[in-house]
């Protein structure tokens, strides 16, 4: 299955993050969209970090088995791209060649390697460009909400 959209995990996060409303709604309107479209991918790096913020650092953080909940519906309903040693060494050469820090640079890679040209983050500069891979700040560009169903605008 082939993605136009790799998500970060920030935007996970904030799906489920009492304590940011507006962008709590924007991240679920937006993976909604995602998930409607069969447009956006998970790596199992996001899915990681997603469960270790999600128990521990939210206003009102998951419970483990919410979190495992959560987890095992994006594991069967998203396409998930694995962590693979050519992904490593690619990030390792993004992070040398782009000074990017290495989980980024490994976010970067992972998009890179299954040609998913664009990121969805707000953790780098909104719409840059490196080696065919974009970066977007759904937060300060939402796209999808022109083309979203009905429910995902509610």
């Amino acid at each position: 299955m082939r993605s136009g959209y790799l998500v970060d995990t920030n935007i996970l996060i904030y799906a489920y993050d009492r304590g940011e409303p507006g962008k709590l709604a924007k991240a679920q309107g937006l993976l909604r969209w995602l998930e409607w479209n069969h447009a956006g991918a998970l790596s199992t790096q996001v899915l990681a970090e997603f469960f270790c913020v999600a128990t521990r650092r939210l206003a009102a953080p998951l419970s483990a088995v919410e979190a495992a909940g959560r987890l095992e519906a994006y594991l069967t309903s998203w396409n998930t791209l694995s962590i693979t040693p050519d992904v490593v060494r690619e990030a390792a050469r993004g992070a040398m060649a782009h000074q990017l820090p290495y989980w980024d640079a490994q976010l970067w890679a992972t998009a890179r390697m299954n040609q998913i040209p664009t990121i969805l983050s707000e953790d780098f500069t909104h719409e840059r460009r490196i080696e065919g891979v974009q970066f977007v700040n759904p937060f300060i560009f939402p796209f999808w909400e022109k083309d979203a169903p009905k429910t995902a605008r509610e």
